[in-house]
């Protein structure tokens, strides 16, 4: 391997190590599982990865690496799904990976708020959190894997969006290392700080291009004592728009999460996990999983259990189920997560990640699957996600007997189609995922001449020398080829 400055990767690794001390540095045959993606689609390599344990250490590996002409990729539970956090230019890039930066420096219940690094694994922050009588409600199928300055990088969404809002809204201060190797300190917890442009903003959603989130302030809430969880059966997905409208009325802000999901949902959650049991009838056309939350007074399964009752003498719902322990309630959630592991199991796909109006919802589904179908015909849709977002997941199966090229060909084919039908509701390519490497091409297509100017002045004004995850998101104009 030779870098673009003539140097090969034996010789930049023994600068790094000098520079950097080896317990920073892995290279050989360790750098393989930093550079692979959370599916396996992809593997690429890295000249090195470094593992710091320091906002310190950080900004030392930023200085070197700016002074050897490598890019930094930064890494944390590698979980993302538009190749963001593994590199595209092995001669010249390195990981970073944050995964020893995961201290919880500080919970405080009094100003529900936290402070806590990068690297820390959502799940077990949130069960620090938990025991400290908060709660932190961001909420993701790999939770047990991604960490928190990826969430933050990202924009992460998840399934109390609806409540809560993206992981934009849930910060309070970051700390940054910027491609200079300085550090924004900003990890104030103040709800209200006016003074002039927040400039944590620029961090969150950038996916590394802009520097290295290293620790995290976040919003704490009280810790939501009664959940009620339900499984709905409807008549249609346009139901399920008109259940939602209901729901934000009758249960107000005390609904938590409200999902779609169609009928293949449940067979490949039991693909992927045999024992679950289906809890209703599996023949309804569309189905909802809604969950109610809150602490206090309130009494949440009543209210649940009234607003339920409501809808079925109605005829707005046909059938129904309310978990009555927790265990019950986390298998119904098991047919949400399994359902993607069902489709992995299935082969290679098209995973989408597209927003639209919340109204316009199930036209959306209907006119995209019809187009899929008609371009298709022998693959599958799984439509599903987040209706209060308007974040739908429209995914499509090739027929498992294709060979990868054959897949591959389809999976193409299948995302122009989507996209087409998705500019026509002026939606969103990316809801909740990000842009990455992977979606860099339609994510440029439709960029305004003025978009793409103001994205280039930012990123040439923080990180001129394109030191910062070179190849995410943009071919920056006058990059010199980083990008």
């Amino acid at each position: 391997m030779t870098n673009d400055n003539g140097n090969d990767g034996a010789a930049l690794v023994h600068k790094l190590e000098a520079a950097l001390g080896a317990d920073l540095v892995l290279s050989g045959a360790d750098v393989a599982r930093y550079c692979s993606d959370w599916h396996g689609d992809v593997e690429t390599g890295a000249v090195a990865i470094l593992r710091p344990r320091t906002t310190a250490d950080v900004s030392a590996c930023v200085k070197t690496c700016a002074a050897l002409g490598l890019s930094l990729v930064a890494q944390g539970g590698n979980t993302g799904l538009v190749l963001g956090a593994i590199p595209d230019a092995p001669a010249r890039q390195v990981v970073l990976s944050l995964e020893r930066m995961s201290a919880i420096r500080r919970i405080d219940a009094d100003d529900f708020s936290a402070v806590v690094e990068a690297g820390a694994i959502l799940s077990e922050f949130k069960d620090k959190v938990e025991e400290a009588g908060m709660f932190f409600p961001l909420a993701l199928g790999a939770q047990g894997s991604c960490r928190i300055g990826g969430n933050v990088s990202t924009n992460a969404g998840g399934i109390n969006v609806l409540r809560y809002g993206m992981t934009r809204e849930l910060v309070l201060g970051l700390e940054v290392v910027l491609p200079d190797g300085s550090v924004f300190e900003g990890l104030s917890t103040l709800r209200k700080d006016n003074r002039g442009i927040d400039l944590k903003q620029l961090f969150i959603g950038a996916e590394g291009t802009l520097g290295i989130i290293t620790a995290v302030a976040v919003k704490l809430m009280p810790m939501p004592e009664q959940v009620a969880t339900a499984l709905i059966g409807l008549n249609a997905l346009d139901d399920a728009i008109t259940l939602f409208r209901r729901a934000r009325r009758d249960c107000c802000d005390l609904l938590s999460a409200f999902e779609f999901m169609p009928p293949l949902a449940f067979t490949l959650a039991q693909e992927a996990i045999p024992d679950l049991v289906m809890p209703m009838d599996g023949g309804y056309p569309a189905y909802v999983l809604m969950e109610v939350s809150g602490s206090g007074l309130v009494d949440i399964e009543d209210l649940l259990q009234r607003f339920l009752e409501n809808v079925l003498e109605e005829g707005l719902v046909v059938d129904g189920v309310i978990a009555t322990s927790r265990d019950q309630a986390r298998k119904l959630w098991l047919f949400r997560e399994g359902m993607n592991e069902g489709q992995a199991k299935r082969g290679p796909h098209l995973r989408t990640d597209v927003s639209v109006p919340l109204s316009r919802l199930a036209d959306f589904v209907r006119d995209a699957e019809a187009a899929v179908y008609a371009a298709l015909p022998d693959c599958t849709c799984v439509s599903y996600g987040h209706v209060g977002d308007g974040n739908v997941h429209l995914n499509v199966l090739p027929p498992a007997s294709l060979s990868r090229a054959e897949a591959d060909a389809r999976i193409y084919k299948a995302k122009t189609v989507v996209n087409a039908v998705l500019d026509t509701y002026s939606g969103s390519i990316s809801a909740e995922h990000g842009i990455g490497r992977l979606k860099k091409p339609d994510f440029e297509a439709r960029l305004t001449p003025v978009q793409r100017h103001l994205l280039g002045a930012i990123k040439t004004a923080i990180d001129p020398t394109f030191v910062m995850n070179a190849g995410c998101q943009l071919n920056y104009t006058g990059d010199s080829g980083q990008s």
